[in-house]
């Protein structure tokens, strides 16, 4: 409940300086949490990043103040952070289907983006399938790749790795090469300077571990969610409930080393594929 109402106060706060700068630094303290941590909670709970939802907010508010005022464009541009008209045109336009200098037409569509609000889901409909697991360090074998946070890039280059991790048959060669069975995506390495962490395609190291990279997991208490259903979408209702309810309803908060996912073989577009979710805990 505590990280929900943290969450809320930070939405306030974006609210209230919505046409003064918003430093991601800032909006962390509100969860005690570090920049990159509070870049992935907000992306779990919403589906889109920080700078997406105030974006979204700023020409939500715009294209008011431009409908309902007697306002120069180049002034609204100027109050919502935007350097040049062109540049405020070109977003307002993307968002509302219109340039802005149009707003006051007749018979004007305009979007409007809400402002957020965190609760606990409390439905009581599903289950939420858990173990707490206490893992000693142990050893990958795959192919990683340094990713950026910024601009929600993470939510592309993670798919386009797995894609050419899959399209080379490099998944097989993977668990053969770490005499394994199970694959893992892991994210780790986390640089919260650069918003950048490593994602990395591998197994647990059973054996050698051939002509790919090895990496080594240090010794946590996990959480282990169960997810089934088709990929991705049953995993990632997962890791929005986990945020959204589990981790409120919790005394346990990131243990911030690496986390990640476990496929073990099998259809993984069925409806009763079985995965995991390992992600470090502490106590609060």
């Amino acid at each position: 409940m505590e990280i929900l109402l943290r969450m809320n106060e930070c939405i306030g706060h974006i609210e209230d300086h919505l046409q003064n700068t918003i430093e991601v630094e800032e909006l962390a303290q509100f969860t005690y949490s570090s920049k990159f941590h509070f870049q992935r909670m907000f992306s779990m709970l919403t589906g889109f990043t920080v700078a997406e939802y105030i974006r979204k907010r700023r020409l939500t508010l715009a294209a008011q103040e431009l409908s309902n005022m007697d306002a120069k464009v180049i002034d609204v541009a100027l109050r919502y952070g935007y350097e040049t008209p062109e540049s405020f045109s070109k977003a307002f336009k993307k968002a509302h289907g219109i340039p802005p200098s149009q707003v006051r037409g007749k018979g004007v569509s305009l979007k409007a983006f809400p402002r957020i609000s965190f609760q606990i889901q409390l439905k009581g409909e599903k289950e939420m399938n858990y173990r707490i697991v206490e893992k000693e360090s142990f050893k990958v074998t795959g192919i990683g790749k340094r990713i950026s946070m910024s601009n929600g890039e993470n939510h592309k280059e993670i798919p386009k790795l797995w894609d050419e991790v899959n399209g080379r048959g490099l998944d097989r060669e993977i668990v053969e090469a770490a005499g394994a069975n199970d694959l893992l995506g892991i994210c780790m390495e986390f640089d919260h300077a650069s918003e950048k962490f490593t994602y990395f395609i591998g197994a647990e190291t059973v054996k050698g571990q051939g002509e790919f990279d090895v990496k080594e997991i240090p010794s946590a208490t996990y959480a282990v969610f169960e997810s089934i259903g088709a990929m991705p979408h049953a995993i990632q209702d997962v890791w929005q409930r986990i945020f959204s309810e589990w981790f409120p309803s919790t005394g346990y908060e990131h243990g911030g080393g690496p986390e990640f996912e476990l496929y073990p073989p099998g259809d993984v577009n069925s409806e009763d594929y079985r995965c995991e979710v390992w992600i470090p805990i502490k106590k609060k």
